[in-house]
Order: C-alpha cells, then sequence, then structure tokens
C-alpha cells in the first residue's frame, strides 16, 4: 500500500534501531525488563527538586529552582507505552523542558498497565492523580488556573480521556491539553494504519491492535477509553496535537481536532511531514523533532503567558 516516506534524517537513525513488526505477551516481558533511565541521570545538571508521593496513585514531582514564591503553572504529564509498557519517567525530557523554559512544576503519574489491569483502570489512575494535585495546589506551589495535561502516545490518549472526564465531572479545572502523537482510536480502521502495518516500524498496526486489546479485555469500550468515540467534544480546553505523516495516528489525530473545531472548541494542529511515530521522543536532536519541539514550545508559551492578541 502507497504510503509517505520517512524523513531521511529519521530514516538514517531509525537504520541503528531494532524495530518490530507485531507484539506479543513474551516480546512485551522482554520490553519491561529493559532498564529504564535513572532518575538521578534525568536531573543531572537540571536545577529542580524531586519527590515522590504515594497516594492515591505514584506521582513523581519535579519542581524548579526559584527566587519568588509566585504560584506557577503546571504540567500533569502522562506517559506513553502502548498502555502496556513504560513508566512515570518515560519522555520525561519532554514536560522537563517545559520546567526549563516556563518554571512549570511538572507531575508525572504512574498508572497501571494492561494487560495486568484493563478497562477504565489507567485513564482513571491518571484521574485520581489529577484531582490530588488540583486539591494541593496551594501546599504544591501551583496556580490552579493553569494546569496542563500533555501526554505522548498512549499518554496522549489518556490525557485527552482524563480531559473528558473532568469536563464531565465538573473538576479539576484544566487550561489546556497538550497530545503529542495520541493513540485515540482503539477501532483501528484509518488509512494511516492500515498503510503502517505488515513490517517493522517504531509503532505498527498489529502492535496497536495488541495495545488495544490488552486494555480492553473483552470488555465495553468508553468514550474515555479511547477518546475517539466520545459523542461530545464540545466544552473542552484549547489543545494542541501534533503527529507525524508516516505513522499509525496521524488520521485519527486528525479526525480528533477536526471534531474539537466542529464542537466550536480550539485545536492547533501540525502532522509533521516525514515524521514516525515518536520521532521527536526519539530523536531530539534531529531537524524535525528541533522544529516540532520549537512549534509546541511556542504554543505552550502563548497559553501560560497570552497576550491580548492570542486566540483560546
Amino acid at each position: 500500500m502507497a504510503r509517505p516516506g520517512l524523513d531521511p534524517e529519521l530514516r538514517a537513525l531509525l537504520a541503528d534501531l531494532p524495530l518490530m513488526s507485531g507484539l506479543d505477551t513474551g516480546t512485551l516481558a522482554q520490553l519491561r525488563r529493559l532498564p529504564s533511565t535513572p532518575v538521578d541521570a534525568i536531573l543531572h545538571g537540571r536545577a529542580a527538586g524531586h519527590r515522590e508521593i504515594t497516594s492515591p496513585v505514584p506521582l513523581s514531582i519535579f519542581t524548579p529552582a526559584r527566587t519568588d514564591h509566585a504560584p506557577a503553572p503546571c504540567v500533569y504529564w502522562v506517559h506513553g507505552g502502548g498502555m502496556v509498557m513504560g513508566d512515570r519517567f518515560s519522555q520525561i525530557d519532554i514536560p522537563l523542558e517545559w520546567l526549563d523554559r516556563f518554571g512549570a512544576t511538572v507531575v508525572s503519574v504512574e498508572y497501571r498497565l494492561a494487560p495486568e489491569t484493563t478497562g477504565m483502570t489507567p485513564v482513571e489512575d491518571c484521574y485520581q492523580g489529577l484531582l490530588w494535585v488540583a486539591e494541593h495546589a496551594g501546599e504544591l506551589g501551583i496556580d490552579p488556573s493553569r494546569i496542563i495535561v500533555a501526554g505522548a502516545s498512549a499518554g496522549g490518549g489518556l490525557a485527552a480521556g482524563l480531559t473528558l472526564m473532568a469536563r464531565d465531572r465538573g473538576a479539576p479545572s484544566i487550561a489546556a491539553q497538550v497530545l503529542i502523537c495520541p493513540m485515540l482510536d482503539h477501532r483501528n480502521l484509518t488509512t494511516s494504519s492500515r498503510q503502517y502495518s505488515g513490517e517493522p516500524g517504531v509503532w505498527t498496526r498489529e502492535m496497536n491492535e495488541f495495545g488495544w486489546r490488552s486494555v480492553i479485555g473483552g470488555g465495553e469500550v468508553s468514550g474515555y477509553m479511547s477518546p475517539a468515540i466520545a459523542d461530545d467534544l464540545s466544552g473542552l480546553p484549547t489543545a494542541y496535537i501534533d503527529a507525524g505523516t508516516a505513522e499509525v495516528f496521524r488520521d485519527e489525530d486528525v479526525a480528533y481536532a477536526t471534531r474539537i473545531w466542529a464542537a466550536g472548541g480550539q485545536a492547533e494542529l501540525h502532522i509533521w511531514a516525514g515524521g514516525c511515530h515518536g520521532f521527536d521522543a526519539l530523536y531530539p536532536g534531529a531537524r524535525i523533532s528541533i522544529a516540532a519541539r520549537r512549534t509546541r514550545n511556542d504554543w505552550l508559551a502563548r497559553v501560560l503567558r497570552p497576550s491580548p492578541g492570542d486566540i483560546r
């Protein structure tokens, strides 16, 4: 099936990565045994405090070094990994850049993974952690009017789901949502999902099917789990959505932004030519990644420090 090609720089970089075409329980167990980056290494050379909270779900809290005591914006980070792998330190360099640039407190949530837990559990874990953050904003030094929910891949889908949940439950208030190549649609029926199938990749249609099958577990699918099927996308906070042309999630992400606009909301959408799934997390130094991060950062600066002419 014809499909958009990879950015040449990314193609060269990916040549050294052991890519897979599918995922099963045995391979998942092997991937989960791979060591994660120690938090000390993540924070090396960065002026940031760090502490761990274990209630109601495990949360890692990173705070900027500050000379004033004004309430800080907060980025609530949800990690990727297909809802079957990863931890709260996965892709953490993305929100820690916002700690550096904007003085934001970063809170990263450890949600329970499939297939050990299924259904609404991952998104409920994320919501309960967010609710705790909002309820403890004062002691955390956070401005409750500037809580940003953000995530990559599965984390982007969970961020979208918990944003819908917060709207429907009336709390907490979310200022904006940053959905980076989000995993939004369990149906796996788009053109882009069919284009990136049948051969190795960063995240293929077959891997996506495994992730969704693991989390659904034979039960019912809610719009909080799979935001693409949510009936109503009105009344949501402004969104930033990005993806690559050369990835499974391209079309479902475009459709989600389109539905937000149709419901009268604001969404800024960027589809990066030649970008594979998770390209700027995998290779932040690539030219396309630098451009994607700069564009995302510029948008977030407008959200956190709006001027009278900014669109919200």
